[in-house]
């Protein structure tokens, strides 16, 4: 910023007028994907952007895996992690480390940090107020939920109240059994619930590429029907398959776009936006 003269900063901030009228008062939904926080300096970055949208008024409601360092506990604690079909073998042990990973350590450093630069978080589970209620989805899976149903009574209270909702996505059942959530359903169920204006999904991919080795050919924009399309082309495949179901189920939940972003390119929230470029892939209704 030292290159900058006063008049191109002022010059910046009137350019980013539009774009704050549009999204003051509207709900934005982040989901902090665990592979996009690689680092802390990062990370105190992306709490920066968060904060500074929620002070211009913007409703933002955090979303957060942790799956990087739930393997670091499993791996302390001499245990193996287990995957089938991208989700975690989740048996008790597992579920109380998934608990206290995600519910506890992440959740409340990220309201920590979210604090210290001068936002008012609160940190909740998909347990607190029923937020999340689910069932089994597979017993091969153990304590993998399905969800059931979102009560989205405690994020639309903070809100209410000013606060940033952060979320962490675990679940329970009515006789209170607790379920690791996959964190891309859980955030698609959330946003569409609140009927978000977006829902941003940050994670360390840059967004669909129609060469998926070559990132020029980044598309950004793709209608629902399209994403279909490319399924059947093999376009979208691998990893990328669960990420683009989540952008859709997303859409047919009532959340007016879908941004999957690279969470490591600094300021990509803002660049998303608050300026006419905008970042990754923005998936919509069409």
């Amino acid at each position: 910023m030292k290159d900058f003269s006063n008049f191109e900063r002022a010059e910046v901030l009137t350019q980013a007028l539009p774009y704050i009228r549009r999204y003051t008062g509207k709900t934005i939904v982040v989901k902090y994907g665990g592979n996009a926080m690689v680092n802390d300096q990062l990370k105190e970055q992306v709490m920066e952007d968060i904060v500074l949208l929620w002070l211009i008024g913007v409703k933002i409601v955090l979303v957060h895996g942790g799956g990087p360092e739930i393997n670091d506990l499993m791996n302390r604690l001499g245990k193996k992690a287990e995957f089938v079909d991208g989700l975690r073998v989740t048996d008790k042990e597992t579920v109380d480390i998934v608990q206290m990973v995600l519910a506890g350590k992440v959740n409340k450093s990220l309201v920590s940090l979210l604090e210290s630069k001068g936002g008012h978080a609160i940190g909740v589970s998909g347990i607190d107020g029923s937020l999340i209620e689910a069932e089994t989805k597979n017993e091969k899976l153990g304590f993998v939920g399905k969800i059931t149903r979102i009560n989205i009574q405690p994020i639309t209270d903070l809100l209410e109240k000013g606060y940033i909702p952060v979320i962490s996505t675990v679940g329970c059942d009515k006789s209170g059994n607790i379920y690791n959530i996959n964190g891309d359903t859980a955030v698609a169920h959330i946003a569409g619930a609140l009927s978000a204006e977006r829902l941003i999904m940050m994670t360390d991919i840059s967004g669909i590429l129609a060469d998926k080795d070559d990132p020029s050919t980044l598309i950004p924009e793709i209608t629902v029907s399209k994403a279909k399309t490319l399924y059947q082309e093999g376009v979208i495949s691998g990893g990328m398959i669960p990420k683009v179901d989540c952008c859709i189920e997303a859409i047919e939940k009532g959340v007016q776009h879908v941004v999957i972003m690279d969470g490591t390119v600094p300021h990509s929230i803002l660049m998303e936006l608050l300026t006419d470029e905008g970042a990754g892939t923005m998936v919509t209704g069409g």
